[in-house]
């Protein structure tokens, strides 16, 4: 094989490659040998069809087959001997070829640049810390005592208030006729959260146990038998029971009927678990106050194929004339992506950084535990994309080596209350819309910080 660089611009070379005859002949020979031990002709033994009967029945598709493989070989042994970082799949294109005759064909490929890392070391970021208020704390622990709630029997005399817990028995119809599911059996509400049907709550206010009430309601609009949404129904309740909540003592007791060890456990997890949502959306913060300076101080030349293959994945859900309309935006946006990502897996490389097995693993699990009720759709989406566990691996080994910059940077450590902390996360996220603004793209809120507004709950 001979290769010889014919033309490079930048980072596009072409390459001309050139495998002799002889080379190719042996190649075919070797794979009608492979071939007159596995076909079977009528009129043959097995593993006895000529050589000259495989060629004259199969000849074009195994010199087909002989060329493809061996264009993949030489093409990648090309690369390879002349030391090119391929950017994308090379393009080939056949100059010569046939049989008795050389394999003469061009290889144009895009490079990826050359990177000289500068020093982080004049860096500068701010690595916030949350602190939790106990008052958000003692906010949620009423939270969880509210859903958490224990009833007692009221009196039979006793009528039903709101915030009462009605347990009943009900047989319902439209215009008089039964229907698929218009009957009911133990059917518990707390009256005032309508969470049964709307209005339903407060036709029930002041029955008592042994009531039969009549209630009308209207069946909701996606009720799973179309026929039937929308539909005006009269219920006919036989009240069970009714039940007045009795007010919970939040004590170790309480903290063991939700999971935790004791008290102080339980105010720790809500502690970690509010913390944690705002630690998320201000490291988001952090790393792109790095990622700017990354940015700001390497100059790359990108492979056009990359910036194009970027934008196709960026907008391949968008229509022809919203892409037009953002296509520079699109632009910008993919060249920022390449050129970090290039310049973050380059620092990766040369401190050895990268992501086990068991590191995947151990974060979807995590993923699993943060989603109960839930741990075989997560555990089956896995199993089925293998490609969301290749994205789960870039992302750890993006964070791996955004947390080693941070020990080679000047890194300021601030403490923050929750309110300062809202207050950080809402102006970078306005600032985020008013550089990008790109409300119409899949990429308009990409860098911003994961929460708009933190949940105490």
């Amino acid at each position: 094989m001979k290769v010889e660089i014919q033309s490079k611009k930048g980072l596009r070379t072409v390459l001309s490659v050139i495998v002799d005859k002889k080379t190719i002949q042996n190649k075919l020979e070797e794979r009608l040998n492979e071939l007159k031990k596995e076909v079977k002709l009528n009129g043959f033994r097995a593993g006895k069809v000529p050589t000259s009967v495989i060629k004259s029945q199969f000849g074009k598709s195994i010199y087909g087959e002989v060329i493809d493989k061996i264009l993949r070989e030489t093409s990648a042994q090309a690369i390879k001997e002349k030391k090119i970082k391929i950017a994308g799949q090379p393009k080939i294109d056949l100059k010569t070829f046939g049989e008795g005759k050389d394999l003469n064909y061009v290889l144009e490929i895009d490079s990826l640049p050359e990177i000289t890392l500068k020093s982080f070391a004049n860096y500068k970021a701010t690595d916030y810390k949350i602190k939790i208020e106990d008052k958000i704390i003692e906010d949620k622990l009423k939270e969880i005592s509210s859903r958490n709630k224990q009833f007692e029997d009221k009196k039979e005399n006793q009528k039903a208030e709101k915030g009462d817990q009605i347990i009943f028995d009900y047989s319902a119809n439209i215009d008089g006729d039964k229907f698929e599911g218009s009957e009911g059996k133990g059917v518990q509400i707390e009256l005032g959260k309508d969470l049964f049907l709307k209005g339903f709550d407060e036709q029930l206010l002041d029955v008592k146990k042994g009531d039969i009430k009549k209630v009308n309601a209207v069946l909701p609009n996606n009720h799973p038998k179309k026929e039937l949404a929308n539909k005006k129904t009269e219920f006919e309740c036989k009240i069970l029971n009714v039940k007045f909540p009795k007010e919970s003592k939040i004590d170790d007791d309480f903290a063991k009927v939700v999971g935790a060890k004791d008290l102080n456990d339980l105010k720790r997890l809500i502690e970690k678990q509010v913390a944690a949502q705002y630690t998320q959306a201000l490291d988001s913060i952090t790393k792109k106050e790095i990622l700017d300076q990354i940015e700001k101080n390497h100059q790359l030349a990108l492979p056009q194929n990359l910036i194009d293959q970027e934008v196709l994945m960026m907008t391949q859900t968008l229509k022809k004339e919203e892409k037009e309309k953002h296509k520079q935006n699109n632009e910008k946006i993919a060249k920022s992506r390449i050129k970090l990502g290039l310049i973050l897996n380059e620092y990766g490389e040369k401190n050895d950084l990268n992501v086990s097995d068991e590191e995947i693993r151990s974060e979807i699990e995590k993923q699993i535990k943060s989603m109960p009720g839930q741990e075989k759709m997560v555990i089956e989406y896995y199993k089925k994309n293998p490609s969301a566990s290749q994205s789960l691996k870039g992302s750890i080994y993006e964070e791996k080596i955004i947390k080693l910059i941070k020990t080679k940077i000047k890194l300021e450590t601030k403490t923050i209350h929750t309110k300062e902390a809202e207050k950080i996360i809402l102006k970078f996220n306005k600032s985020m819309t008013n550089s990008n603004n790109l409300k119409n793209t899949d990429s308009s809120n990409k860098n911003k910080a994961k929460s708009n507004k933190i949940s105490k709950k």
